[in-house]
């Protein structure tokens, strides 16, 4: 057993290897945990870190049609894979997912980019820009905010926060190929714009938490969580990857007074940081948040029936396993 300790920032939270208590492991893939005081409230969490370079590894996803799974359907699903985490928001009157998924290079599901608005905005649209992480062929990740059309099998994306607009329109109406935005940034001018996303695996959610090695929450772009919500603590599901190219995925308990209060968005991105993560982005949380490592719960969920079932996951599968 050894212990990682954050550098700075959440009272010096202290992350425990707990390998052995989720059975045989490959050599490239770990798991931690801390019940350590998240700002003096109580907290559980427990991270993964996976070497993208271990071609070992194969790092995907999975989708259900019209109905939902809970994480040990999925892990049943698919052959009992090394480890199951939840992923994207959805509707739960129709079971559909609301953010874009990638399986073997092919956009499975996509992101809603308009929703209608209320109250004296009635007859408008909100059009926003979600984002995602991904993992190309050769094994590199990426964040990004994207743009997906149910036509197309590629997903397109920004590498820049877009801020959402409105119009009369009830879909998106523009090429996005030809929507540019010019940004200055330290006196140095550059476009951003939406190109294919040429990715193997991705899940999207929202909002972005760490962009560029900095806590940067794009919750205003992808109005993911109206007005304070952002600072509600809940259970938490999270994804980043670090410099030195390993995946981390994070699960924090909530919703257990006395136990276990889960975070707020920034407190997340503050552990991700401190994990090293250059970028990282939330996932569905609440409910949902479940992340399983050889078919063992990591956090308890949140719902009191136990695992709730979700439409899609992400999912790492060890060819040695």
């Amino acid at each position: 057993m050894y212990i990682i300790t954050a550098p700075f920032c959440l009272a010096q939270v202290k992350w425990t290897n707990v390998d052995s208590l989720f059975g045989a492991l490959p050599s490239s893939v770990h798991v931690f945990t801390t019940t350590d005081l998240i700002e003096g409230k109580p907290n559980i969490a427990y991270y993964v870190i996976a070497d993208l370079k271990d071609r070992k590894l194969n790092f995907t996803t999975d989708t259900t049609y019209q109905r939902r799974f809970t994480p040990q359907q999925f892990y049943e699903k698919n052959q009992q894979p090394l480890l199951v985490v939840n992923g994207t928001f959805f509707d739960f009157a129709t079971n559909r997912n609301l953010n874009a998924v990638i399986k073997n290079g092919k956009l499975v599901s996509y992101n809603v980019h308009s929703t209608a608005l209320k109250g004296k905005d009635t007859m408008l649209y909100m059009h926003t820009f979600r984002s995602a992480i991904g993992i190309t062929k050769k094994r590199k990740a990426d964040v990004a905010w994207l743009y997906t059309d149910s036509t197309k099998t590629k997903a397109f994306a920004s590498q820049q926060k877009w801020k959402p607009y409105k119009d009369s329109f009830s879909f998106f109406s523009y090429d996005i190929r030809s929507i540019k935005v010019t940004y200055n940034q330290h006196r140095n001018e550059y476009q951003s714009v939406f190109q294919k996303w040429k990715m193997q695996t991705a899940i999207a959610g929202g909002p972005v938490l760490i962009q560029n090695g900095k806590v940067d929450v794009s919750n205003n772009e992808e109005r993911m969580f109206i007005g304070k919500a952002i600072d509600d603590k809940h259970p938490r599901t999270a994804m980043g990857y670090t410099a030195d190219e390993k995946l981390i995925i994070l699960v924090v308990q909530g919703r257990m007074p006395g136990i276990a209060e889960g975070a707020s968005l920034t407190q997340l991105a503050k552990l991700l940081l401190d994990l090293g993560c250059e970028e990282a982005l939330n996932l569905d949380g609440g409910g949902s948040s479940c992340m399983l490592v050889n078919g063992k719960e990591t956090i308890k969920p949140g719902d009191k029936e136990g695992q709730r079932p979700v439409p899609a996951v992400f999912i790492v599968l060890s060819k040695s396993h």
